[in-house]
């Protein structure tokens, strides 16, 4: 049975004020008092309250949408994911609601408070890490939940991706086979992957007796950026003779310098990204990195979804796909 959602009068028992009240802080703080205002929100924050955009009559019916939460509107990698959901949910005559967090848990959990006031029948999610409103306002709306790109982290309810310490350490470990010993991790953002593949190329390091070295930055990646990053690397290690970028962006920045600057490649230097975009396979030489299996994702993820939605079950809540490795010319 769904659970019942939060209305205007649990908020009102809390706190001791008449429903009026409740509905007109809600219409316009400024319209009570300071001290009340900080009362209603914490109440509004302790039962996860979600505001209803349906019409009151359409409130317990299907709304035939689902909620995809994507951190960049830019990246490929989630363009492809993406492409994969609609290839499910418009056969089936689902609409897509799209949030974009940015990669910002505040911004996730702002963006999901608005989209479960539109009573949404499911949410496919992109990250792991939640803020506790998030994760509140989740158990409240009681819908399935599917998080895509990592198999092995702890999810809500189900889960769809892969493994990314383990494919950034395999990575790691084709450049070593090279030869290559003074290999540095470049990672940006530092979103929850990206710190999982550090965690993986470490790994790889360690156990083959070398040791790691480490270029980060908040910023968001960009060629321009890898170009920049190579640079620092250079300054910082002279004897760097590998780079593994956690993402392809920042790889190909990395290759393009190399180029602009005469390093040979891969004989200097070996570099290899992550995602695998077509982009890498059209240069020369072509970019090493994992080819992960974005559409498939976005597909087996609306394909949970769905069948979670006609009740039917599941053989199995968390799905583990495989990655490639291109080797290209670049390690």
């Amino acid at each position: 049975m769904k659970k019942r959602r939060t209305g205007l009068l649990d908020i009102a028992n809390i706190v001791g004020v008449s429903k009026m009240t409740v509905s007109r802080f809600l219409r316009d703080p400024n319209l009570v008092s300071p001290a009340l205002q900080q009362q209603l929100s914490e109440a509004i924050d302790k039962l996860g309250y979600i505001p209803n955009k349906a019409p009151n009559m359409l409130s317990n019916a299907k709304s035939h949408a689902i909620g995809v939460f994507l951190p960049s509107l830019t990246n490929q990698v989630f363009a492809e994911v993406l492409k994969g959901i609609e290839m499910i949910t418009d056969k089936a005559g689902y609409q897509t609601m799209i949030a974009h967090t940015g990669y910002y848990k505040d911004k996730e959990e702002m963006r999901l408070r608005s989209l479960l006031s539109y009573n949404v029948d499911g949410l496919i999610l992109t990250e792991r890490i939640h803020t506790p409103n998030t994760l509140k306002m989740i158990e409240l709306a009681d819908i399935p939940v599917v998080e895509m790109m990592d198999s092995v982290s702890p999810c809500i309810d189900m889960a769809v991706g892969f493994d990314n310490f383990t494919a950034a350490k395999n990575i790691v470990n084709r450049i070593i086979s090279k030869g290559k010993k003074n290999i540095v991790y470049v990672g940006a953002r530092l979103d929850e992957r990206s710190i999982i593949r550090q965690k993986g190329y470490e790994a790889a390091m360690q156990e083959n007796g070398l040791n790691s070295y480490t270029i980060s930055t908040k910023e968001l990646s960009s060629y321009t950026l890898g170009g920049k990053l190579l640079h620092q690397a250079l300054k910082e290690n002279d004897k760097v003779d590998g780079i593994f970028c956690s993402n392809d962006n920042l790889a190909l920045g990395v290759l393009f310098e190399c180029q602009r600057i005469n390093i040979k490649v891969p004989e200097q230097l070996a570099i290899a990204g992550f995602h695998g975009h077509d982009v890498g396979r059209a240069v020369t030489p072509q970019l090493a990195s994992v080819l992960t299996p974005r559409m498939e994702m976005g597909k087996i993820a609306a394909e949970m979804l769905l069948k979670r939605l006609s009740g039917e079950k599941l053989s199995s809540s968390v799905i583990d796909l495989p990655v490639q490795y291109l080797d290209g010319g670049s390690i």
